[in-house]
């Protein structure tokens, strides 16, 4: 990936920044944001829609805050810059606020948010996205799946890194099934006449449903607003579409916001009670059929290990578009054996 990225135009610290994005959401088992991402951004790439260079502006800056005008660069590495601009903020001051406008898709959030909780911060990460979710109780397209994360440092526990869509499911994942030719859950998303689908063709013509309702509907706004209209960003309807408008930029935007865990108490004494309530609740009888009681973001941790060890399962429809990239982009013939 990182030779497919320097061949498409980027320079090196953004190739390598965009490609081990990836292979962790890989990791995670957040496929649908991980290696299948590679065909979608170099085709932006290509046609111009995304700037290969790397020259974020400060618009406007405070002790703690920052907005980024990202000059329609690859929204991963500017992502990067964000949250450690934001980290680097909370470490001075004890709090940093960045928005980014003008951005493109980031991938995974959880990835952020790590880069504060691992300098022993609180972070809250958002973004928006195109439009695929209605309102509850609307049949048409208005928020994205507008993705949360959160991020909490423990002790000798492992740290919380939670990362979740507003929407039942984020798009990538109907996409996947697509490629895949594997039908989706009854519950994921609408057709376009308003019908439950099985069908992920389907389900790309019509809407993603909000998790939890109008509970997931209530989050959603408040990510829009954090990510769109605090930042400048465009917002729903107003931002191009990733993968069927080849004629606009994105105008994506990303919120971070980073408190030092230390700021009411000691750090030791607050992993200290981070671990104790993680404790707790795992000694919390279970419900019936259920075997043990996640973390949020454990699942997540737990397929980083066994991917660490055992590799990363990739679908042959992946295999062969980085395949076909690669000898696109002449890539080295010895790298392309590795994946055939």
């Amino acid at each position: 990936m990182r030779e497919i990225f320097l061949k498409a135009g980027l320079d090196e610290e953004q190739a390598i920044l965009i490609s081990s994005h990836l292979v962790k959401a890989n990791l995670r088992g957040v496929d649908s944001h991980g290696v299948s991402r590679v065909g979608i951004y170099t085709k932006r790439l290509e046609q111009g829609l995304v700037n290969k260079e790397f020259k974020p502006v400060h618009l406007k800056e405070t002790p703690v805050s920052l907005l980024i005008d990202a000059g329609n660069c690859s929204g991963i590495p500017v992502a990067h810059y964000g949250m450690n601009a934001a980290v680097k903020k909370a470490k001075t001051v004890g709090i940093g606020v960045v928005g980014i406008q003008n951005s493109n898709h980031c991938g995974m959030l959880a990835d952020y948010t790590r880069i504060a909780v691992d300098e022993d911060c609180i972070a809250i990460s958002t973004t928006n996205a195109p439009s695929t979710m209605p309102p509850w109780g609307a049949k048409e397209r208005f928020f994205g799946t507008n993705p949360i994360s959160y991020g909490i440092p423990a002790g000798k526990e492992e740290n919380i890194i939670f990362d979740m869509a507003t929407s039942k499911v984020a798009k990538g994942k109907i996409i996947l099934a697509e490629k895949r030719n594997q039908q989706i859950p009854l519950g994921w998303a609408l057709s376009s006449d308003g019908a439950p689908t099985v069908d992920p063709a389907e389900a790309l013509k019509g809407v993603v449903l909000p998790v939890g309702e109008h509970k997931g509907y209530g989050i959603a706004f408040l990510v829009e607003c954090l990510s769109s209209l605090f930042t400048g960003a465009a917002y729903g309807p107003y931002i191009g579409d990733l993968y069927t408008n080849f004629n606009d930029k994105q105008n994506v935007g990303q919120f971070f916001l980073v408190m030092r865990a230390d700021l009411f108490q000691e750090i030791e004494l607050f992993k200290q009670r981070v671990d104790q309530m993680i404790q707790e609740i795992r000694r919390l009888p279970l419900m019936e059929g259920v075997e043990k009681i996640y973390l949020p973001g454990e699942i997540e941790r737990d397929n980083e290990l066994e991917r660490r060890e055992k590799g990363i399962p990739l679908g042959r429809e992946t295999v062969e578009e980085l395949v076909t990239l690669a000898k696109r982009y002449k890539v080295q013939e010895s790298l392309i054996d590795q994946l055939v």
